[in-house]
């Protein structure tokens, strides 16, 4: 059984939970970031010398003979940044950490310039002799790859501007992404103490003090928020000229490169038309009514007139539980070996091989991720687990694009990763079968109230709240292209627009609220990436529509869907499952599901007897 939650649960396996890094560097340590990275500068110059303005020349076989020692080198260096970022993310007050992920930023980067002639060379070739290159098997293992290196013809420049760019990113681009983490990672909140189970002037980590929105007790949420705007107050004029900085540097960028708005480029990587992209926000915000009728009813249920932004996220019951970290690895394997033991024993081997860090602790990266790494070695999840229930869930989600990961490395470093718009496929279906179990298990109905409840606003802030904020970098990359640099209270206002925009006037936000776009890293490191979540949101509800449908007829499909990465097309990929992403009904359908959440979580809220 679940128990009471404490404000900060002592959990020894929970803190012994951290990762392993060395297998990624053969146990070398810092060292073999370098030596990996020497040795593939050394790889690249050869390579350079062998192919650079011979590509023409080519036939197929030698063409594949090229793909395969880039693979090896690409290897190289991804093996030797993986371990510099995570030991990064693990801790990023550490100097020694900060250094060695710029040193190996550096040196990425002079090995990836000797290799920008390939791309260029490529992207030049008559279609004709493009099509009898790829007509062969041999290229199987990267032909998806050589494909969408064409579609990116028309906004390539010379190899000395493609030079330049590449090696000005490091100072540029990159610099100021990697401060704003550090910025943001090193936050501490003060949390006034308020319940039994802190101390007064308790500091915490800006994701504990967030957990705590969550709570049961409204005074502690405000306060809680207060604190959150409190200690984002300090560095907030420091964070706005960071992002100031990286809008007017995409939009040089996207001049340069001739793309015509500023989603342009992530579209072009997603490999999806701009027409189905704004076909997809369009849908949902013209659904925004389903998030405001959800608030609307959790007021009801929390005895207050109007929801204020602290309570978005509050428990709707009572039943505030805590999960030991063993029992959430127990909860979330055993759903995974029931779907499929081969997923299971992917998933397991997460903990076996300690690749997962799971603690919260000062100056660790905050929120969650999976690292794919490359595919001769294994990925790795960062949690920054809270013993909520919904931590449970995010485990789950972070696994699911672990094993997805994991499938697909039989595909190559080319075709290993799928775009952003098919990454969230296996982390949320993972994410819904472990709901489905919590919910299956739970009879509890204040417990099932608040498993619903939670369910429909985990959807809700994933594809309503990520289109909203989808509308927040639209604001503000158009605002700074027309209007110049944006102040913070530009910035505050932009914010508060586009949260109105899906809140209407089922949540009252209040004026610390405006600051809370600062702490959030996708704005700064991956411009347009938010929309990709409500993508893979519906993308992934439709699939487990299919499993309940057919239960396990849908499975190895699905695993056929995971292990192919992205060595097709999105549509393609969608195919293997019976899912058409090219029919326009194709989200109003997934957001009917959305609203079939909706209604069970309000059936189950009058059988409560609460309202």
């Amino acid at each position: 059984m679940a128990t009471a939650a404490p404000s900060q649960p002592a959990d020894p396996e929970l803190q012994a939970t951290a990762w392993d890094l060395e297998p990624l560097v053969d146990g070398e340590g810092p060292g073999g970031v370098e030596s990996r990275l020497d040795h593939a500068l050394v790889r690249a110059k050869a390579f350079a010398a062998r192919y650079c303005g011979k590509l023409e020349d080519l036939d197929g076989a030698g063409l594949r003979d090229a793909m395969a020692e880039l693979a090896v080198i690409y290897e190289l260096i991804g093996r030797a940044g993986t371990y510099a970022a995570l030991r990064f993310s693990a801790d990023t007050a550490d100097p020694a950490n900060g250094a060695l992920l710029q040193k190996a930023q550096e040196q990425a980067t002079a090995i990836e310039t000797r290799l920008l002639f390939f791309e260029l060379e490529w992207a030049a070739l008559p279609q004709e002799r493009v099509e009898a290159l790829l007509a062969g098997d041999e290229l199987d293992f990267c032909r998806h790859h050589l494909q969408n290196v064409r579609r990116y013809r028309d906004h390539l420049l010379s190899e000395p501007e493609e030079r330049i760019l590449a090696e000005k990113a490091l100072t540029g681009a990159g610099a100021w992404a990697r401060l704003f983490e550090e910025l943001t990672s090193t936050i501490e909140v003060e949390l006034p103490g308020a319940d039994p189970g802190a101390a007064g002037g308790e500091k915490v980590a800006l994701d504990v003090a967030l957990s705590r929105l969550s709570l049961p007790d409204r005074e502690l949420r405000r306060s809680a928020a207060e604190a959150v705007t409190a200690a984002l107050a300090p560095g907030l004029r420091t964070r706005a000229f960071v992002f100031n900085t990286l809008l007017a540097d995409k939009a040089t960028d996207d001049r340069l490169r001739r793309y015509p708005h500023w989603l342009a480029e992530r579209n072009l990587a997603n490999e999806a038309s701009d027409e189905s992209v704004q076909a997809l926000i369009e849908a949902v915000r013209g659904r925004y009514e389903i998030a405001r009728r959800w608030y609307r009813l959790k007021a009801k249920l929390l005895g207050v007139e109007r929801l204020a932004d602290y309570d978005r996220m509050a428990a709707v019951t009572e039943d505030d539980v805590s999960f030991p970290f063993a029992q959430a690895r127990e909860i979330v394997l055993d759903c995974y070996t029931s779907f499929s033991p081969e997923l299971g024993l992917l998933a397991g081997r997460f903990f076996d091989e300690h690749r997962i860090d799971a603690p919260v602790r000062p100056a660790k990266r905050g929120g969650a991720f999976c690292a794919s790494s490359v595919p001769s070695v294994k990925p790795y999840v960062l949690l920054n687990y809270t013993a909520r229930r919904r931590d449970v869930l995010t485990l789950a989600h972070e696994l699911g694009h672990g094993v997805h990961f994991a499938l697909a490395a039989r595909q190559g470093i080319f075709h290993q990763s799928t775009p952003l718009t098919l990454a969230e496929t296996a982390s949320v279906f993972a994410e819904t079968v472990v709901f489905g179990r919590l919910l299956e298990e739970d009879t509890a109905p204040a417990s099932r109230l608040a498993l619903l409840a939670e369910n429909l606003e985990d959807t809700i802030a994933t594809v309503f709240r990520q289109v909203a904020m989808n509308n927040f970098e639209d604001l503000v990359h158009t605002s700074r292209r027309e209007q110049g640099e944006l102040s913070v209270e530009r910035f505050g206002e932009l914010w508060a627009e586009s949260q109105t925009a899906l809140l209407g006037d089922s949540v009252e936000l209040t004026e610390g609220y405006r600051s809370w776009w600062s702490y959030v890293p996708h704005f700064i490191g991956s411009p347009g990436y938010v929309y990709a979540y409500a993508y893979g949101q519906l993308l992934a509800l439709s699939v487990y529509e299919r499993y309940e449908q057919t239960g396990q007829e849908l499975v190895p499909r699905y695993l056929e869907l995971l292990a192919a990465g992205g060595s097709r097309s999105p549509q393609e990929l969608g195919e293997i499952v019976g899912i058409d992403l090219a029919d326009p009904g194709f989200w109003d359908a997934g957001l009917d599901l959305v609203e079939r959440q909706l209604k069970d979580a309000e059936e189950a809220a009058n059988a409560s007897g609460r309202l």
